[in-house]
């Protein structure tokens, strides 16, 4: 440590370069668990405990909106929670989590059913879609890609990402984890036929697998 920085210095050092990070901004836990609070604030309401690995064993992605100064006066970081209902968020302390600024977005338009997809800033893809049917509307909100997978069922075509969304059906795998994949059945695109899920075709499948890595934000209009 150079002679004229001090431990305080440096924590003045980190707590500006939380604040001044670029959001929305993904990444994981770098501790085992952490609680979730409904503001920055270590004595709030608990909204959720996070794990660093998922049940399935992969690590759980945080996608961090914001940042604050807490009660305690150390950065906090305000966080969309993949779970019921869609649109929960909550608040993490910033020192639990490394992050690094996203480099794509998605997002999905019910009406006209499309999807656009945006990497480094550039527009990069536009294609159609399929969507939830009625009573099994695709999600609006804002979410972000869980995980990433080639598909055992060639139903869900080459690939397909996870999405931290929730469909109506609660009984839908993952419990109603709401996916963008791949499809067998390309005629369907440009309807709303899916349990939720957006479909896209095999070449706009394989598109996603170089554009949306894990972390990115997805928006889904209508």
């Amino acid at each position: 440590m150079p002679a004229s920085t001090t431990p305080k210095t440096l924590a003045a050092a980190v707590k500006a370069a939380h604040i001044e990070s670029v959001f929305p901004a993904a990444g994981q836990l770098l501790v085992p668990k952490t609680v979730v609070r409904l503001t920055p604030d270590p004595h709030a309401r608990i909204i959720r405990i996070l794990t660093q690995f998922r049940p399935d064993f992969r690590r759980q992605e945080i996608l961090a909106m914001s940042t604050r100064t807490g009660t305690d006066g150390e950065p906090w970081y305000r966080i969309n929670l993949p779970m019921r209902p869609n649109g929960t968020y909550g608040w993490v302390p910033a020192r639990v989590v490394s992050l690094r600024p996203t480099v794509s977005q998605i997002v999905v338009h019910r009406r006209s059913r499309t999807i656009d997809v945006f990497f480094h800033g550039k527009h990069e893809l536009h294609a159609i879609v399929a969507i939830g049917a009625p009573g099994m509307e695709t999600p609006l909100g804002h979410f972000y890609v869980q995980a990433r997978f080639v598909p055992d069922d060639p139903f869900l075509g080459v690939f397909a990402l996870e999405t931290s969304a929730y469909s109506k059906l609660s009984e839908w795998p993952g419990g109603g984890v709401v996916g963008i994949h791949g499809t067998s059945a390309p005629q369907l695109l440009g309807q709303a036929v899916s349990h939720g899920c957006v479909r896209v075709s095999n070449q706009t499948a394989e598109a996603l697998r170089r554009l949306a890595p894990v972390g990115t934000p997805i928006w889904i209009t209508n």
